[in-house]
């Protein structure tokens, strides 16, 4: 059963979910010719559209099934997680088989592995809840599943339509590259003495 206390919690996120699979459609509109080419790195973009979806449509369905007085929330958890960890595993092998597993999708290779962890947990404690259909320590721990599917849907989608990406590593070694240039052009060039 769903704890009273996070009622509120699973009608915000229902609403939250379905907005925001409304606006990973016009993102997918805005980035459909990136993901209609037959080029390899048009795979990539599928997948993102893909992961989003599937994030999304998690946290829609283990919210609005949580919704519903009686015991949905285990069932429901156990099934979306299950086709989701079947996604994962599609996507891996769709890149696999297009010898695209390399050092450059290394970032989105990460954000699979994360998804997959996250449905994992969420049929493991959906399992739970069926099992013991009174643990609200389960349920709670689904429903932060449900936060995670949203932070990996809109990483994915922010991804998809080609927003910014400023990252640790690439900066430090841009601060790098600009300091070792800068100490370059400061050195004297010869012997300059009249």
């Amino acid at each position: 059963m769903v704890p009273e206390s996070l009622h509120d919690f699973f009608v915000a996120c229902a609403s939250v979910a379905g907005a925001l699979i409304g606006l990973l459609f016009v993102a997918i509109s805005v980035a459909a010719d990136r993901i209609a080419r037959e080029e390899a790195q048009a795979q990539i973009h599928r997948i993102r559209a893909a992961a989003a979806l599937a994030a999304f449509i998690d946290a829609l369905a283990v919210s609005l099934f949580s919704l519903i007085p009686g015991q949905k929330v285990g069932p429901t958890a156990v099934a979306v997680a299950s086709s989701g960890i079947v996604f994962v595993a599609a996507a891996l092998l769709s890149l696999i088989r297009r010898h695209q597993m390399r050092w450059g999708i290394l970032p989105d290779i990460v954000f699979l592995l994360g998804l997959i962890v996250t449905f994992v947990v969420q049929l493991i404690n959906g399992a739970d809840v069926l099992a013991q259909p009174r643990n609200s320590g389960a349920v709670e721990t689904i429903a932060s599943m449900v936060i995670i599917c949203f932070l990996i849907g809109i990483a994915r989608a922010w991804e998809l339509i080609g927003g910014p990406s400023i990252g640790i590593t690439q900066e430090v070694r841009a601060l790098i590259r600009d300091h070792h240039r800068g100490t370059d052009e400061q050195e004297p060039r010869g012997d300059q003495t009249p």
